[in-house]
């Protein structure tokens, strides 16, 4: 007897988010859990982002920073690693060195950095300030205005300090980051304050904070598919696509960055590190995960033929 496939219908779907002006990459759309082809629409495929830092890291381990060489010391022929030898869709541009506990760059020099990078690559780019909010409101109305019509994705808009970069990003052209820790109710928030400004919802990207492999992945997986299973079912304040910065969490555990000398037990410290990175990422794309912001070139390798397999119908 012929096997009955029970397919599951939803009444909405998640935004369509298109990001970059001269070369496009967009992403959400889908109306169906994640690569569940026979239930839905999924027109467009999750998409990784390489991390790239606008001052030479310093705090990274041996073993990540062996993989760009003499690059890290510039942001823009970094960047063009990423895009031309390691396949990234888009890059992220991090501004840590406007941080005032590390150079505290001005925000023209930071702007200036921006200016480069979108003539270096062509490649749709994400701009995060350095964590610093105060210094970042100065930081990123700067970059914004550098972008303007280059429609890139710029971020953090959290639940106290969104006003500034929503107004940039509406004067500039952008879309924008709203973050929540991890909690779907002040997500949902932020989506509704950033929008009460008039803010067009399509061009939101949320960033409900992710875990590297281990303890608390359960927690995010859970709070990322119970706001992908809101949106399905018409909750239009949390209808927007998933970005998640798992590089920078993957590569500050131990398991990641142990050397082979403290623990021989744990196998070789070169594969470990984008092992771990390329798993985590694996877990986020179940979750809902429709940007990966990542690091290793080699898990980017092995996540980019992940996607390929899943979306292979």
């Amino acid at each position: 007897m012929p096997v009955e496939v029970i397919k599951e219908k939803w009444v909405s779907r998640v935004n369509e988010v298109s990001l970059g002006s001269s070369k496009v990459v967009k992403v959400g759309g889908q109306n169906c859990l994640p690569f569940m082809f026979q239930d839905g629409e999924i027109p467009n495929s999750p998409v990784i982002a390489m991390e790239v830092l606008d001052m030479e890291p310093g705090e990274w381990p041996d073993t990540l920073k062996a993989a760009f060489g003499n690059s890290l010391k510039d942001p823009c022929e970094w960047a063009k690693r990423c895009v031309n030898d390691f396949g990234a869709d888009l890059i992220c541009l991090v501004l840590e060195s406007t941080n005032p506990e590390t150079k505290n760059a001005s925000p023209d020099k930071a702007a200036e950095t921006v200016t480069k990078l979108l003539k270096t690559v062509n490649a749709p780019l994400i701009i995060v300030g350095s964590g610093d909010k105060q210094k970042d409101n100065e930081v990123l109305v700067k970059c914004s205005q550098a972008a303007k019509g280059e429609n890139c994705l710029l971020g953090m808009a959290g639940q106290d300090n969104y006003k500034t970069l929503t107004a940039a990003c509406i004067a500039d052209g952008h879309s924008i980051i709203a973050e929540s820790p991890i909690d779907i109710n002040i997500a949902k928030q932020v989506n509704i304050l950033i929008t009460d400004m008039g803010f067009n919802p399509a061009r939101i990207a949320m960033h409900p904070t992710s875990s590297a492999l281990g303890y608390g992945m359960e927690y995010v997986y859970s709070i990322m598919e119970r706001g992908r299973l809101a949106a399905l079912t018409g909750d239009k304040m949390l209808a927007m696509p998933f970005i998640v910065f798992l590089g920078s969490e993957v590569w500050k555990v131990k398991e990641a960055v142990a050397g082979e000398k403290d623990t021989p037990e744990w196998g070789d410290a070169l594969m470990r590190g984008p092992l771990w990175e390329a798993t985590t990422a694996a877990c986020l794309l179940q979750a809902g995960a429709d940007i990966l912001v990542m690091r290793h070139p080699d898990a980017v390798k092995n996540v980019s033929s992940i996607i390929r397999q899943l979306t292979k119908k």
